[in-house]
């Protein structure tokens, strides 16, 4: 299986202990939500989403991005906390 795109979108704000966990990810604080974006293989997803489970953080959705939608988050945000 290859690698997708993926936005993971958790309810709440990002401590310490959250933001080192993902720091391979694309973190963007909106509102009252984080979202997680990162290219991950199938194995990587499940694995972001235990430190999501063991973290105990509440999972709002997870989407697969299109090509385009991919695109313009790397462009509007680029790696870290956008």
């Amino acid at each position: 299986m290859g690698t997708h795109r993926y936005r993971i979108t958790v309810a709440g704000g990002f401590g310490r202990a959250a933001r080192q966990a993902f720091e391979d990810f694309t973190i963007e604080a909106s509102g009252t939500d984080t979202s997680l974006v990162a290219g991950l293989d199938q194995a990587a997803l499940y694995g972001a989403l235990n430190r999501i489970r063991s973290l105990g953080l509440e999972l709002v959705e997870l989407t697969r991005l299109s090509a385009e939608q991919a695109k313009r988050v790397t462009r509007t945000a680029g790696p870290g906390l956008a």
